[in-house]
């Protein structure tokens, strides 16, 4: 009787969602139910909400309106329309970051929410992709107040604003994503002095107030890399008309940013709380 040589590998178990649904790794359905666990316990803190909605609207009155009598126009156009799309885009990233940072953190090392929700069948790619949509829902309604003000204001000057809140939307899902991937590796609240470090400079720094040209070059190119630049330009180019095929950039930045976000999000989370 001939020796059999049997070759023996080790052995690697692929979940069978994800191995035939590789798309499965960014959350499924399951994710709708984190959504109606925040949207159910948000009905008692609505005010919460609409003190979200206030600070950008307090910014753009304060600036846009007040100093805007004195600096007269920006690149041909008022200085209040110039500066509305940021506050939009700026409005747009704070309402993701906040739900998709302090939120979470509360969630999964307090709450223990997390911990409850992956007791069922929902996996950590559905609780990104939970998190994610309700930090976009908040965002969306932040900018869909903001884009009632400039619209009430007479602030847009094409038909192309109609796309200024979709591209809020982008906005909102590429900063939440980032957001919630950013909190998995924190480990104290003292941690989130990071997210001011990163969100303020954004904000006075990403051609919000004033033209990219004043800018020395070597500065201009690193606020041409930053996010919330590409969501400032997107939005001020939709909302002045001033659209071309350059616009499609800015787009697929924030969208790879979001899909790389949630991506790793879910990843993180798993490997928190499941082993």
């Amino acid at each position: 009787m001939s020796d059999l040589k049997v070759r023996q590998e080790p052995l690697r178990i692929v979940p069978t969602a994800v191995a035939s649904r590789p798309w499965r790794a960014l959350g499924g359905k399951g994710s709708l139910h984190l959504v109606e666990r925040h949207a159910r316990v948000y009905r008692h803190l609505w005010l919460m909400l609409a003190s979200g909605i206030a600070e950008p609207l307090f910014y753009l009155l304060s600036i846009g309106l007040g100093l805007g009598a004195l600096v007269g126009t920006v690149d041909g156009v008022s200085y209040t329309a110039f500066v509305a799309p940021a506050l939009l885009a700026t409005s747009a990233m704070n309402g993701a970051i906040y739900d998709s940072t302090f939120n979470v953190f509360f969630l999964i090392k307090y709450a223990k929410t997390y911990d409850a929700a992956l007791a069922t069948p929902m996996s950590a790619p559905d609780l990104a992709l939970g998190q994610v949509l309700w930090a976009l829902i908040r965002s969306a309604m932040y900018a869909l107040a903001f884009t009632g003000v400039m619209l009430a204001l007479g602030l847009f000057q094409s038909y192309w604003a109609i796309g200024v809140l979709p591209a809020a939307v982008l906005t909102g899902f590429a900063f939440a994503a980032a957001g919630m991937a950013a909190t998995t590796f924190m480990r104290s609240w003292q941690d989130f002095e990071f997210v001011t470090l990163v969100t303020v400079p954004l904000f006075l720094f990403s051609g919000t107030f004033y033209p990219l040209s004043v800018y020395p070059p070597a500065i201009a190119v690193a606020v041409e890399c930053s996010p919330l630049y590409q969501a400032v330009t997107l939005m001020r180019s939709l909302a002045l008309g001033t659209v071309g095929p350059g616009l499609l950039w800015r787009v697929a930045y924030l969208a790879v940013m979001g899909l790389a976000g949630l991506y790793l999000a879910g990843r993180r989370v798993g490997r928190l709380l499941l082993t």
